[in-house]
């Protein structure tokens, strides 16, 4: 269906009642899962959606693991920051960042003096990786598959990589955890995001006005004050033990990659 205005091709009305837009209003994140497996065609739908994501250059930059084994899960769930319904969901696959493969096709087709991994090629990866484990998520849902993104996957980098045999150049963007959610999780209220006006910008970046800044803690801060509220997620997020462990374990990633963009690769590094 069309209007006369090309650049608006659905009314305001119908725009708003499609069902792409209706499920990525309502998806929220399910840390309680009903226990029932995901059946062999549920799962292939995620993955086919996370592989049909946009990506630089076709290159998929990304690999997936999916976590079965039960004492993996445990630790990943230890590692983690503790959180027991990693290990209970049915489905918890780890969505990589890698920039090791491609140098490896490289290597295999004769080419010479292959570049070191440099860190644009690591953010390029992980624009690619995350964009791919939405895909997944948004995909779940429309099947009524709810999921989480554990964040704390960045941290433990050395307990992580030896989990998971994570060689170099290979960086753990984000873990996702799949399943049914109980009634419960489904009546849960989401969570209120921040509005236009406080989070778009027109033409260049600008400084958030005080009033911007309170219009996106008041989506948030319920019957606390502005102040209370800020300050005890500060300490709770920002200034978190967590937190600061993810910061050093990013860098522990990073010392893989080359700054300059002219580093020659040790071809070794590929195993």
């Amino acid at each position: 269906m069309t209007t006369d205005d090309p650049q608006n091709p659905l009314p305001d009305s119908l725009l708003a009642s499609t069902v792409t837009t209706r499920e990525l209003q309502e998806r929220k994140s399910v840390r309680v899962f009903r226990p029932e497996p995901l059946s062999p065609q549920v799962r292939e739908s995620i993955l086919e959606a996370a592989f049909e994501a946009p990506t630089a250059g076709n290159q998929q930059l990304y690999s997936i693991i999916e976590i079965k084994d039960e004492k993996i899960r445990q630790k990943l769930a230890l590692l983690c920051d503790d959180q027991p319904f990693i290990d209970a969901a049915p489905l918890v696959l780890a969505f990589v960042a890698d920039c090791r493969y491609w140098p490896q096709i490289y290597r295999a087709a004769g080419a010479e003096k292959i570049r070191q991994p440099g860190v644009g090629d690591l953010l390029l990866a992980v624009d690619d990786t995350l964009i791919a484990a939405q895909n997944a998520v948004s995909a779940a849902w429309s099947l009524g598959v709810g999921s989480c993104y554990i964040g704390d996957f960045m941290e433990n980098a050395e307990a992580m990589r030896e989990l998971l045999h994570l060689p170099s150049f290979v960086f753990p963007a984000t873990l996702v955890v799949f399943g049914y959610p109980t009634q419960k999780q489904l009546e849960r209220q989401k969570p209120s995001r921040s509005p236009e006006c406080a989070m778009v910008m027109v033409d260049s970046y600008q400084d958030r006005s005080p009033e911007d800044l309170y219009e996106i803690v008041e989506a948030r801060r319920g019957s606390q004050d502005f102040e209370s509220w800020a300050q005890a997620f500060c300490a709770r997020k920002y200034n978190s033990d967590f937190s600061r462990e993810m910061t050093r374990s990013v860098g522990v990633y990073l010392a893989d990659f080359d700054n300059s963009g002219n580093g020659e690769l040790d071809l070794s590094a590929l195993g």
